[in-house]
């Protein structure tokens, strides 16, 4: 489905904080009309309100996609004023983070078409990463819809099944948070070596931003780009040598990071 179709049919954003308005600045540059949106949000921001948008207006009763992009928190509240709608044609897709399908299908029904979908912040400035996975009554064509809306903040793939995003969470969802505080201790590596900490931080951020930018552009692997830097018995090598001991470097740690983060979903996720 193009935007126009999407634009005929009617679009329903729930929520339109820093996630949600990062979308709908996507969709309304990729030329859906702002008349054929139609944003529920208690707080509308400035911007908000100079977009054309429909903020705060009764819906149509069969709106082609309601986007959920409310705080989890907020869940409770917003699932019954879209309760008319479910059981339908309208496909709902959520970005809220750790509520499952299954609180969809209790709230709307069970013939209701859901996708759940898993940003994280880079979305913000359009370099996210979204994983999406649909309900058995999702066809498709709507899995497509989806990936299309979510496509304008960044990168979309699919995942196999829902008990995958556990992984995902720890992975994507958290992994910005790991990246952060790498760019902080290795700045403040810089300063223990000498540097004023302004200048180890700019060159942290820079490194960081630009070593994942070239990963993400080149045909070589994140393993081949490692060993074309690393000339023998030179800096780097020594570098890599504390970094990646199977003991007591990265390896090790990360496995534990990230299976930290995915179990704590799960155990979120199962009460």
């Amino acid at each position: 489905m193009s935007m126009q179709r999407i634009a005929e049919a009617g679009l329903v954003l729930l929520g339109c904080g820093k996630m949600g308005g990062a979308m709908l600045q996507g969709w309304l540059a990729d030329g859906l009309p702002p008349a054929s949106v139609w944003v529920i949000d208690p707080n509308p921001s400035n911007w908000l309100q100079g977009t054309g948008v429909r903020i705060n207006e009764d819906p149509p009763a069969a709106p082609g996609i309601v986007l959920v992009a409310v705080k989890p928190q907020m869940m409770g509240d917003a699932l019954p004023v879209l309760q008319d709608m479910g059981n339908g044609a309208t496909l709902f897709v959520s970005v809220a983070a750790g509520t499952p399908i299954s609180v969809f299908e209790e709230a709307l029904g069970a013939k209701t078409p859901i996708v759940r979908a898993m940003p994280n912040t880079p979305a913000a400035v359009g370099r996210g990463i979204t994983a999406i996975v649909g309900n058995a009554r999702t066809s498709v064509a709507q899995l497509d819809q989806a990936e299309m809306l979510l496509g304008a903040v960044g990168q979309v793939v699919r995942l196999d099944g829902e008990e995958q995003m556990d992984a995902v969470t720890g992975v994507s969802g958290s992994g910005p948070a790991y990246v952060f505080h790498m760019i902080e201790c290795l700045a403040k590596a810089g300063e223990a070596e000498g540097l004023s900490f302004d200048l180890a931080m700019q060159l942290a951020q820079a490194t960081v931003a630009g070593a994942g930018a070239l990963a993400e552009a080149a045909d070589e692997t994140p393993d081949d780009l490692r060993k074309n830097v690393t000339s023998p018995n030179g800096t780097t090598q020594a570098g890599l040598e504390v970094l990646m001991d199977e003991t007591t470097g990265l390896p090790p740690l990360m496995v534990r990071t990230v299976a930290a983060a995915a179990g704590r979903s799960r155990a979120l996720r199962d009460g």
